[in-house]
């Protein structure tokens, strides 16, 4: 791991034996201080959640391969600190990043505001392509809500992002979320003649991203 924190992405890894993924994907998670980006993590990369998680200080990461047309990707997922004395620290990491969920809480009209900054800082210090998903944080508190549906799919619209509300609590579109992010830049990279097609294209079916690795191929025998 690269410590200046600009790990290169979506070069594909071949005849390189001590490599043990055919590519790697920097994702971040970014929003506002305690919209749940740290259990929203945690849910996806352990399947866990606990109501005691304190505020990252700085940025965190976790690590989760998944497999798409017998391809091995690795995700390296970046949890971030929303407050404003990390953000210096924070958008460091933003070079690089191939994939952003931009997360608020939808008991918080406050973290939903900070949505156009967020969007903003995405746009100024990361790369043109970068793919980004908003997401609606905490859709279990439905009687806590102040940020509607309508109004977040509303915003997503306006700066062209793709929309999910969620819950890491619940387990709710927290998968679908990070599957919809990974689909989305698979896509992107099928527009470039350096990638390897087998694993953006449709040559094997309409594939999906999976946790488990392929089936053990047999070998052919040729007597």
């Amino acid at each position: 791991m690269r410590q200046d924190g600009s790990m290169q992405m979506a070069a594909p890894q071949k005849e390189n034996a001590d490599q043990n993924f055919d590519y790697m994907f920097k994702l971040l998670i970014i929003g506002n201080s305690s919209v749940g980006k740290t259990s929203f993590l945690f849910r996806y990369a352990d399947d866990s959640f606990t109501s005691a998680f304190v505020s990252t200080v700085g940025i965190d990461f976790k690590v989760k391969t998944v497999y798409k047309n017998d391809k091995r990707i690795k995700l390296q997922i970046w949890d971030t600190a929303g407050q404003e004395r990390y953000r210096t620290i924070t958008t460091a990491y933003y070079r690089g990043a191939m994939g952003f969920i931009l997360m608020y809480d939808i008991t918080n009209e406050e973290s939903f505001g900070a949505v156009q900054d967020w969007s903003t800082q995405i746009k100024t210090y990361s790369w043109d392509n970068a793919q980004v998903i908003l997401a609606g944080n905490k859709c279990d508190m439905e009687e806590e809500r102040v940020v509607s549906v309508e109004s977040g799919k509303l915003l997503a619209e306006q700066l062209g992002f793709e929309f999910f509300e969620t819950s890491a609590k619940d387990n709710i579109n927290v998968k679908q979320t990070f599957e919809r992010l990974v689909d989305i830049i698979c896509d992107k990279m099928s527009e470039s003649l350096e990638t390897d097609p087998a694993v953006t294209t449709g040559t094997q079916g309409n594939a999906r991203l999976t946790d488990n690795p392929p089936p053990l191929q047999q070998p052919n025998c040729a007597c």
